[in-house]
């Protein structure tokens, strides 16, 4: 798609929280604030050219890498939100991009991910094939307080569940969604910590992908959660609770 006349290099979005995106005590699920970043993402390079239907004419598409999201509170049912992002850097095959979430002028969420150009035939990173000089980079601006981390997963881990990756799980890229493996994790965490708002933080490394029909175990070491497929771990995410 052509670069949209509208399209600016700070994208706000506005969102109306329904009920399918809420816990039972009626505040957004973890899994859905992702989903939204993830959609105000996708929104931003649409109209800026760079899309995963753009990038498809070269076979290329964009994988989270990692992901961290501090809260200060979660937004409920039928709240109006406003997310806010922006590119702080991109190079090659990677890319940063800010967001922040908005309810009217107070900032309750911030996030910062780090994305990699994927080529869907070879399953492997490359170059963006894409002009993007027409977004400004933001290199001084964050949206957290913290930068994203690697995160320690060479300990040993509890195991808690295996499942199968099904059908239901993967997105148009053809593996697992970047948010399956989050909501796989949370399930094995005590829900009051969910439902009481027990986190302040959480970050999310991805390393390998996973498809259809592959068994896939989840692990556990007090706040480290990981989903591994053949003894490899594939995914970390660490858990911080509010003191």
């Amino acid at each position: 798609m052509p670069i949209s006349p509208n399209f600016t290099s700070i994208l706000t979005k506005d969102w109306e929280i329904n009920f399918l995106q809420c816990y039972p005590n009626g505040y957004l699920k973890y899994t859905e604030l992702c989903n939204l970043f993830q959609l105000t993402a996708a929104t931003h390079s649409e109209v800026g050219g760079i899309s995963f239907s753009d990038m498809q004419e070269f076979h290329q598409a964009w994988v989270l890498s990692k992901m961290r999201v501090e809260i200060k509170r979660l937004p409920k049912w039928k709240d109006k939100v406003t997310v806010k992002t922006w590119i702080k850097t991109l190079e090659n095959s990677r890319s940063t991009r800010c967001l922040e979430l908005y309810i009217g002028n107070e900032k309750i969420v911030g996030c910062e991910t780090f994305w990699a150009v994927f080529n869907t035939k070879t399953r492997r990173p490359e170059a963006l094939a894409l002009p993007h000089g027409h977004f400004e980079k933001f290199p001084n601006k964050s949206a957290t307080e913290k930068d994203y981390s690697k995160i320690n997963i060479q300990q040993d881990f509890e195991l808690v569940t295996e499942r199968k990756v099904l059908l239901s799980d993967l997105d148009i890229v053809n593996h697992a969604n970047s948010v399956k493996y989050l909501e796989w994790c949370l399930d094995s965490v005590d829900s009051k910590l969910l439902l009481k708002q027990e986190l302040s933080a959480f970050e999310m490394n991805y390393l390998k992908e996973v498809s259809l029909n592959e068994t896939i175990v989840i692990g556990k070491n007090e706040n480290v959660l990981t989903v591994s497929k053949d003894y490899k771990v594939c995914f970390g995410l660490e858990l911080e609770l509010k003191t």
